[in-house]
């Protein structure tokens, strides 16, 4: 079992994200039990007979063999197939209650921090005024009831928060049951 796990550029902490944990689990790719197991999603029309490594992400094996995808390539206009496909066929997904999809800024995907409430999200200004900024353009006119939700985030509804790769600027979206 190998304690130091792969890094990935677009989803640097998997495991506080919770898409993967410790586990005695062989790896549907590899065959191997190392100790980690990936749990979100893998969307593909083949049948996988159990989850993967996170080797076996990181390397591209699980995605090809499996003919599938970790993540939905809805949201990530212009960028670089490079990067289309580290993102969707190389990097960890993480779990939503709608389809998840990943933010994209300076013209390249940006990196999953994870899933969070108020608190976390008014800890980073940007990503608070760019989600005001989202939800203004979906419809929510009432500034005292939009302040309302998103003071609630982390109950009926939370924020995926991301992380500019290039300049930093924390990003977020809307996901609600």
């Amino acid at each position: 079992m190998s304690a130091i796990l792969p890094f990935f550029r677009y989803h640097p902490d998997p495991v506080a994200s919770g898409s993967i944990r410790e586990a005695a689990e062989r790896c549907a790719c590899c065959q191997r039990d190392r100790g980690w197991i990936y749990t979100a999603t893998f969307y593909t029309a083949l049948e996988v007979g159990g989850r993967f490594c996170p080797w076996c992400i990181a390397d591209g094996s699980a995605a090809e063999r499996f003919a599938g995808e970790f993540a939905d390539s809805v949201g990530l206009d212009g960028v670089s197939e490079d990067v289309l496909h580290e993102v969707t066929r190389r990097t960890p997904g993480f779990r939503a209650w709608q389809d998840p999809h990943w933010l994209v800024h300076c013209q390249t995907a940006a990196a999953f921090v994870g899933e969070v409430g108020y608190a976390e999200l008014a800890a980073r200004p940007d990503a608070l005024a760019q989600l005001r900024t989202e939800v203004r353009l979906h419809g929510w006119r009432d500034e005292a009831q939009l302040e309302q939700f998103l003071a609630h985030l982390g109950e009926s509804a939370t924020a995926m928060l991301f992380r500019c790769t290039v300049c930093g600027t924390h990003l977020a979206y809307v996901d609600a049951s």
